[in-house]
């Protein structure tokens, strides 16, 4: 089959997840295009240099430095609508240009066509809202479901069995007809044979929207800058050519390779990290949760719900 595979631009996390999906259907021998923009594409391309690529724009979102991202988000809501409109009539245009068997959309609301068997990959079937929202949750949820029914198949990357790794986001209400537990993806999945790189005793993993993304940087740089651990500060920047350099005991690179994040991950007795959902599959599939500090974006409600379930389920 001709597929056509479209990760968000909201961090790296929407499409570091898709790397097993994109590495099974190449073993399975199709044909893919990718469709991405900013950082996740420039990751997709050194995980996979031989895949054609297209290059077209995400949702537009800028989160704000202070403790709530609600005006934030009120202020991006027309372009968000806008671009997922846009992007939905962009891929009809596609389509009647260039042929696609099956089209895979990680939480891009718009890249759904009735021609084209159309899947929507989310763990977030239920969106936490803060608490002053917290009486609209039903609601979000109902219209994010009529979103994923325009879908042929919903793919859920968790577990069924005891509220899985994402707890209330995919198992608190009842499923849509189409969707499904897949497991857990990481981009871990099959890389073999690990050695631990023990060179750090700290690794802290950035990643997300700006500004809050360098805010988390600056953060780990005033703790450890003092200290006699040597850290590592992997930056989410996969643009261009891997840059490195070093300040005191903290080493600074822009990016590392699947299988060199792996290794130092394994290696250190310390993770700092955002309360992704992509980050905590990451972990788990590394094994190294139980190591982990998450520190969730301020504001971000998914991410701040994810820190406390992780929080009860070390208490447990």
């Amino acid at each position: 089959m001709k597929i056509l595979i479209c990760p968000l631009n909201w961090g790296l996390g929407h499409a570091t997840r898709c790397v097993p999906i994109i590495q099974q259907l190449i073993a399975d021998g199709h044909e893919l295009v990718l469709v991405s923009d900013g950082f996740p594409l420039a990751f997709l391309r050194q995980e996979f240099p031989g895949i054609r690529f297209i290059d077209y724009p995400s949702y537009p979102i800028r989160y704000s430095s202070g403790k709530s991202q609600v005006s934030a988000m009120f202020k991006s809501f027309p372009a968000i609508v806008t671009r997922i409109i846009s992007e939905h009539y962009w891929l009809k245009r596609l389509l009647k240009k260039e042929h696609f068997d099956q089209v895979i959309s990680d939480n891009r609301f718009g890249m759904w066509t009735k021609k084209v068997h159309s899947i929507y990959i989310t763990h977030q079937l239920m969106v936490k809202m803060p608490k002053r929202f917290k009486l609209l949750e039903p609601l979000v949820w109902m219209i994010h479901r009529c979103i994923i029914n325009r879908y042929k198949e919903c793919w859920i990357p968790d577990f069924h069995e005891n509220g899985g790794l994402s707890g209330d986001l995919a198992h608190k209400y009842p499923l849509p007809y189409n969707a499904k537990f897949i497991g857990i993806l990481s981009r871990f999945k099959n890389i073999k044979g690990i050695l631990p790189n023990t060179d750090f005793e700290v690794v802290a993993v950035l990643s997300g929207v700006e500004p809050q993304r360098t805010m988390l940087e600056n953060t780990v740089i005033q703790r450890y800058s003092a200290a006699k651990h040597q850290t590592l500060i992997v930056l989410g920047q996969p643009d261009g050519v891997k840059k490195e350099m070093k300040i005191g005991n903290i080493t600074f690179v822009s990016h590392l390779t699947s299988g060199e994040l792996a290794s130092v991950l394994i290696g250190s007795k310390y993770i700092i990290s955002r309360s992704g959902y992509s980050t905590i599959m990451d972990l788990a599939t590394l094994d190294c949760l139980y190591k982990a500090e998450f520190i969730p974006t301020p504001g971000q409600t998914e991410q701040e719900y994810l820190f406390r379930l992780r929080v009860e389920a070390e208490i447990v």
